[in-house]
């Protein structure tokens, strides 16, 4: 379960704020659908997501016949402004250990920390504490975040 410490930490977080971007432009995508892959509805052994440009001399989809699948292009690349930016304004920066959230130190406006996967929940713990002193925002601060009674 959860306990009262956890409870106090998270309404610490709330009421102190986050921490919000310098600039928030809006995200405009092109294209949000997945390009489907030729003939991946013929085929149960073919994802529907996993894209492969085709290569026949005669197909369809390669020679862009109207009506057929359309074809992944440079042309539904993201605005540069935009690019990589999360939907809260943040860019995502992967943190292994408190020496790497040092880097955000000037920059937590514009990027937010996301602990790597391989981190220890021990190591995660201090990081998250030393994010929080430095005003740094941490995306998945709450992952391997077990409460005192479990331990």
């Amino acid at each position: 379960g959860i306990n009262a410490e956890y409870g106090k930490q998270w309404y610490q977080r709330r009421v102190r704020g986050m921490v919000s971007p310098l600039v928030k432009p809006r995200i405009v995508k092109k294209r949000t659908k997945k390009f489907t892959r030729h003939q991946s509805d013929r085929y149960s052994k073919l994802s529907k997501s996993s894209w492969r440009k085709p290569k026949g001399i005669d197909n369809r989809v390669r020679r862009r016949f109207k009506g057929q699948y359309l074809m992944p292009s440079i042309g539904y690349g993201s605005n540069k402004n935009t690019r990589h930016l999360m939907p809260d304004g943040f860019l995502k920066f992967v943190v292994h250990n408190v020496p790497d959230l040092e880097l955000l130190l000037m920059q937590n406006k514009k990027y937010a920390a996301e602990i790597a996967h391989d981190v220890s929940a021990k190591k995660r713990k201090a990081i998250v504490e030393r994010a929080q002193q430095l005003n740094i925002k941490v995306t998945n601060w709450q992952a391997k975040l077990r409460s005192e009674e479990d331990n």
